[in-house]
């Protein structure tokens, strides 16, 4: 079953990754039937179930909560039905209609945490905190949701004034690895609550302590607490410190030119308030590709107690972006003011969304408007080179981001290794060779032993016939580094080829197979190196293979060519990168 049931969580290591962007809105309804299924779909109960199936798989749950509704509407005692119904009423936030089959889910599972959970969250709107502490107090401490369990029952805790019961409950998150960065930034928004500034600072500084940097929730934090103290300075310090350790991000720039004024009301204002938060940290950490169900339903939770809670709904629409809904992620960022905190970061997002739905021109004009009305800004700059680079439009992607390096400059901002890095693919691509190596050799100098930046110096060197020797070691040095990455590997075996070594061109070449197995670049290669070895029909089939993969429209040709008449002087070309 996908959705909920079907996430898996392993230990979440490292650090606490609140939020690195941010943004305000409501989410708009996703749409009411999955694309165009048959019309006897509609007409029985079954296929009204097999509907939502499809759509269950298509991962719209909005649209299988509407078409199980109806099948439950002729067997309203289906305990499939109740649980399917509920998931999916669920995960697309639709609470108010989870609500009425959250205990019946129950009476089927009593072990359901979701369930609980929903129960819980109406407790809290209703302010009966007993009862949602009783719920707090029932969830699992095993399963998909036992991370859930410790934020919860602090909260709850903290809305029936035991403080010391709620600090007691988020030491339960020890028993987890890469969590304490998690329960030391909940201890400090608990004390801060709590009117204990001296603990709250105390913690604070402890997750940045052990997450080593600052990420924009701690930062939005701490400059807050700071302000409220009568701290400006330090507030403004954080603040700096910030922006240097994120050159180039979009909340880098909007920060200092939207600090708060005066002194700002708490982050927390409400035990409620801090639940909601409490819910949207747990959906930031497990929002990763195999648990983003995850994320979607805690998510959706944060939002259902707080619904302006600007990071929360721009971490929907995010989640949106990435399941491939980009309307509805647009729908969610369209409707943010211009004179939100989070506008900037929300218009950047528009960008990248009309993009993937191949509004490309439109894409292009919203940000060359952005940097235009911003000329102080950087972040504008650097997404349309990478967007343009996207295109195959190396010389513009270079403009645009020597333009980036510029603003950067001019604010006293060092610009990223990364943008260094992506200024030299476009160089590169672009025949500009000399400005393309002294770029990645400086991104190498602001990020020694970067493998993507390893991996491309090094392989240009070689399909350049200079510096064989150190172009190879730094080759063999990325794949080291990264030894799954079956781009990088791909590049160490084509190394080989250009070095006339066809045997270790041969090994590497199948491992990058192995590890990327429809990439028609890859395939291409290892043909080639097959037919150096006189393994012709291998070649042959390797080169159909490539052809079936799609690749770009330029290499096309010269592999029909390969597999009319064998191997003819090969240029080479790279996979992965650009």
């Amino acid at each position: 079953m996908t959705g909920i049931g079907a996430a898996r969580i392993g230990c979440i290591a490292g650090l606490l990754t609140v939020v690195l962007a941010a943004g305000a809105c409501l989410a708009a309804p996703e749409p009411a039937v999955p694309g165009k299924l048959p019309a006897i779909a509609a007409e029985t109960p079954f296929g009204a179930y097999l509907a939502g199936r499809h759509a269950q798989e298509e991962g719209n749950y909005r649209a299988a909560a509407l078409w199980y509704e109806e099948a439950l509407k002729a067997d309203p005692r289906s305990p499939e039905l109740i649980s399917r119904t509920f998931d999916m009423e669920a995960q697309s936030g639709r609470f108010d209609k989870a609500l009425p089959l959250a205990q019946k889910v129950l009476d089927l599972d009593g072990s359901d945490a979701v369930a609980d959970l929903v129960l819980l969250l109406d407790r809290v709107e209703a302010g009966d905190n007993a009862a949602a502490l009783a719920r707090a107090e029932a969830l699992p401490d095993d399963g998909l949701h036992r991370y859930a369990g410790p934020l919860v029952l602090a909260w709850t805790q903290m809305a029936v004034g035991n403080l010391a019961a709620a600090d007691a409950a988020l030491q339960g998150l020890d028993k987890f690895d890469g969590f304490a960065p998690l329960k030391y930034f909940q201890l400090g928004l608990l004390y801060d609550f709590a009117g204990q500034p001296d603990k709250a600072e105390q913690y604070y500084l402890k997750t940045l302590d052990v997450t080593g940097q600052l990420n924009w929730r701690l930062t939005d934090a701490m400059a807050n607490f700071y302000l409220r103290h009568g701290r400006p300075d330090q507030a403004l310090a954080i603040y700096k410190r910030f922006v240097a350790e994120n050159s180039g991000s979009e909340l880098a720039e909007s920060v200092m030119a939207n600090k708060p004024v005066g002194v700002p009301a708490p982050l927390i204002g409400s035990a409620k308030d801090g639940l909601a938060e409490a819910l949207f940290d747990l959906a930031s950490i497990v929002n990763r590709p195999d648990t983003s169900d995850l994320a979607l339903l805690y998510d959706r939770c944060a939002l259902a107690l707080r619904p302006h809670l600007a990071v929360a709904q721009l971490l929907l629409a995010d989640l949106l972006t990435a399941d491939d809904k980009p309307q509805q992620s647009l729908a969610i960022l369209t409707a943010i003011p211009a004179n939100s905190r989070y506008a900037w970061s929300a218009q950047l997002r528009v960008a990248a969304n009309l993009e993937s739905l191949g509004h490309i021109d439109e894409a292009v004009a919203q940000l060359q408007a952005m940097a235009a009305q911003h000329p102080d800004r950087a972040s504008a700059e650097i997404q349309l080179g990478d967007l343009l680079r996207g295109q195959k439009r190396f010389v513009e992607a270079a403009g645009a981001y020597s333009e980036a390096v510029r603003r950067l400059k001019a604010a006293g901002s060092p610009p990223h290794w990364a943008l260094y890095y992506s200024r030299g693919i476009a160089y590169e691509r672009s025949g500009q060779w000399s400005l393309a190596e002294a770029d990645l050799e400086h991104a190498l100098e602001l990020k020694p032993d970067q493998p993507l930046v390893l991996n491309y110096l090094g392989y240009s060197w070689i399909d350049r016939g200079e510096k064989l020797k150190r172009g190879l070691k730094m080759i063999e040095k990325a794949v080291s580094l990264r030894p799954e990455d079956g781009y990088i590997v791909d590049s160490l075996g084509w190394a080989h080829y250009k070095l006339g070594d066809y045997a270790g061109a041969i090994s590497y070449l199948e491992k990058a197979l192995e590890l990327v197995p429809d990439d028609p670049t890859i395939n291409d290669h290892l043909g080639d190196a097959y037919w150096k070895s006189g393994r012709t029909l291998e070649a042959r089939y390797q080169w159909r293979q490539a052809l079936a993969f799609k690749p770009d429209k330029e290499d096309v040709k010269p592999i029909e060519a390969k597999l009319e008449s064998g191997l003819p002087s090969t240029v080479a070309r790279r996979s992965g990168g650009g």
